[in-house]
């Protein structure tokens, strides 16, 4: 009998331990845990229920992707997170942990679970720290209706920079889901029809050129393929702005390299300030800035 119990033991760990401590019914009988084996466990308290038929080891501590996939397993085949979860997991939304909330292609109600019906081709689903969910431009679309435009453009913002969405992948997307709530919302902020600023450095800089009696650019609207902090078209300049938390990858860095030469290629010129330039030593940025935006451009520089 021990032996038995010392291999369940054994089987039990190496099932949980890749997948957050979360095990399903059929995956433990299915690798030779008996019916009574797991109905001793959840007595003992080695196994603690989740959802019926979806169970979390009980010397593993409770985790965020514990609690989501749990929830995608107690969904059943094909079910994948979805939503402000996805978003939450994917890291395009910030703050407390949104309830689970999952897509599956069959109707399921699972108390404590938000659960929708629809199906996921195999161009929506990802895996996100071993939890299948919908793909960052699939979450887009589907968050779009709940978030306000600024926390639409954040999401799209961050999507961009961890994963390197772009506007056009997001659109693809809405093609198959044309009438998708918050549709609309989502195309204006893609194409930069919603003004909004991003970050506190962008506010602060937007602030420094009011007070300067300085013309405002336009913010985070797309130029030459990409979104770009501020441009003044008329005045044929770009501005981007350097904060450390988005442009200390290497995949920023090409991508802010990419920007320059764009701005370059359509004619306007660029400057780049970071966090001391705004925020500590303004005197400079806006004195160049004052140059630059007074000054006609030249028909050389016009694309």
């Amino acid at each position: 009998m021990g032996g038995q119990s010392d291999t369940a033991e054994r089987l039990l760990a190496r099932i949980a331990g890749s997948e957050h401590g979360v095990v399903t019914r059929a995956q433990l009988l299915g690798s030779g845990v008996s019916a009574r084996q797991i109905e001793r466990r959840l007595d003992k308290g080695s196994l603690l229920r989740e959802y019926p038929g979806v169970y979390r080891v009980g010397h593993r501590a409770p985790s965020v992707e514990a609690a989501y996939l749990a929830a995608v397993k107690a969904c059943g085949k094909g079910a994948v997170l979805s939503g402000r979860a996805a978003g939450h997991l994917l890291r395009l939304l910030k703050g407390v942990p949104p309830p689970p909330e999952v897509t599956a292609p069959t109707r399921r109600q699972v108390k404590g679970i938000r659960t929708r019906r629809s199906r996921t081709s195999n161009c929506d689903r990802t895996l996100c720290r071993a939890i299948p969910v919908t793909t960052v431009p699939r979450t887009l679309v589907d968050v779009a209706g709940e978030l306000t435009a600024e926390q639409l453009a954040r999401a799209c913002h961050e999507a961009g920079v961890l994963h390197r969405t772009t506007p056009a992948e997001v659109e693809a997307v809405l093609t198959h889901r044309p009438n998708a709530p918050g549709a609309t919302k989502l195309r204006q902020v893609l194409r930069g029809e919603i003004q909004v600023t991003l970050s506190e450095l962008e506010r602060a800089f937007l602030r420094l050129l009011r007070r300067a009696g300085l013309p405002s650019p336009i913010a985070n609207k797309p130029a030459g393929g990409r979104r770009v902090d501020c441009r003044w078209p008329d005045q044929r300049l770009t501005v981007e702005l350097d904060s450390y938390r988005y442009h200390s990858s290497r995949h920023s860095w090409e991508q802010d390299r990419r920007r320059e030469r764009e701005a370059r290629a359509r004619g306007d010129e660029f400057r780049r300030f970071t966090y001391a330039d705004v925020f500590e030593e303004t005197g400079y940025m806006l004195g160049e800035l004052r140059k630059l935006l007074s000054a006609t451009p030249s028909r050389s520089r016009r694309p």
